[in-house]
């Protein structure tokens, strides 16, 4: 053979290699070394094929890296209250009718308007910062929630495959919580499509110990933002304005005044 032979082969062994290395799919032990948990998830007590499906779960919505990169988030939750969330710093501007929220998630600080004019008074602000967190808390799992499944104090379990409500089998997982948050009782089953890994529906319970489950509805329309993958589509009700940013000034973050125009700056590109 050849030396021009010998160069042909080579290259054709490489790019053979390479197509095999990107069709092979990841083992559910590198799928659990790129997505950790969070600190304080209950590993203890959640079953070893939950935790693979999770991590599946996170691969489909563009993996734990595309995650972790992805700084700021807008939404309108089902249309009306708006969250500009920088993940990095847990700044948020949240903005509902005449209402401005400057807050920092993390250490619970912030400033609010009401009409255009500070609130001042220290009761007040107090009760508004901490229902402004419970919306956030409440309107990002409702966005987020798949990101979620393996985090602080949850605990996670294999249902195996169920009939949901449109008469297709899905996986189901269960979550539950342990001393955490602000519903600690409430209880999960998140049904999974077996071939994209994308959730498709949900069902909840407010107590786990008691009350009746009822359906939260679908996820569906799963779409690309950025590196990662959001629906706005709950069923009847649907998020608007759903935007992935790179960048953003601080003075989204600083100055109550004007609103947040989603247009005003470029969205992050979307990649795979």
């Amino acid at each position: 053979m050849n030396t021009l032979s010998r160069s042909i082969a080579l290259f054709r062994s490489s790019a053979l290699l390479l197509v095999l290395c990107l069709l092979t799919p990841l083992s559910p032990a590198t799928a659990a070394a790129s997505n950790p948990p969070a600190p304080g998830f209950d590993e203890a007590g959640s079953d070893a094929k939950a935790i693979a499906l999770a991590d599946e779960v996170m691969l489909a919505l563009g993996g734990r890296k595309a995650w972790d990169d992805t700084h700021y988030i807008t939404w309108r939750f089902f249309g009306g209250r708006r969250h500009v969330w920088d993940k990095f710093t847990g700044r948020l501007r949240f903005e509902d009718k005449d209402l401005v929220v400057l807050m920092n998630l993390n250490d619970e600080t912030g400033r609010a308007w009401k009409a255009g004019v500070e609130v001042t008074e220290g009761g007040e602000l107090k009760q508004i910062l901490d229902r402004t967190k419970g919306a956030w808390i409440n309107d990002s799992y409702w966005l987020l929630m798949p990101y979620k499944l393996k985090d602080s104090g949850v605990t996670l379990n294999y249902l195996g495959r169920q009939t949901d409500e449109d008469g297709r089998e899905q996986e189901v997982l269960q979550l539950t919580f342990k001393n955490v948050g602000r519903t600690p009782d409430n209880k999960y089953h998140v049904f999974i499509d077996p071939e994209s890994h994308l959730v498709t529906s949900w069902t909840y319970w407010k107590d786990a110990s008691v009350d009746e489950p009822r359906s939260l509805g679908p996820w569906r329309d799963w779409t690309r933002y950025g590196q990662i993958m959001l629906t706005p589509d709950h069923g009847e009700r649907k998020h608007s304005e759903i935007v992935v940013y790179d960048d953003l000034p601080d003075a989204v973050f600083e100055s109550p005044s004007p609103a947040f125009d989603v247009s005003a700056y470029p969205p992050a590109a979307s990649k795979g």
